[in-house]
């Protein structure tokens, strides 16, 4: 599936899109960076509550295919910003990071 396919079927807010056209191979879950860094995998959807810049760091590192933020986590201009300038698919969504695992999971 790809972000612009999970954009839709997920009704996701686009704070950066990329490369819409980008594969979604997997999904992630969660909020710890070491965490994440360890065990996410290449193509992955990452869904966090985490908001700082960090999260586009460990995206950019892992070549995750895009970063969903559940619960409406507030989005900061330099997150914007730095999310456009590393290319990285940032989404956002009110559903919890439950929710949108249990969702995302359905469609892969």
């Amino acid at each position: 599936m790809t972000v612009n396919k999970a954009i839709e079927a997920l009704s996701l807010e686009v704070v950066n899109l990329s490369d819409g056209d980008r594969n979604i191979q997997s999904g992630y879950s969660g909020d710890l960076l070491s965490w994440v860094m360890a065990r996410a995998t290449n193509g992955s959807a990452w869904i966090t509550i985490m908001s700082n810049v960090n999260i586009i760091a460990v995206a950019s590192l892992l070549d995750l295919s895009c970063i969903i933020l559940s619960e409406n986590a507030e989005i900061s201009e330099e997150l914007r910003n730095l999310a456009i300038q590393k290319n990285i698919n940032l989404l956002r969504s009110e559903k919890n990071s439950f929710q949108l695992s249990f969702e995302l999971g359905k469609l892969l």
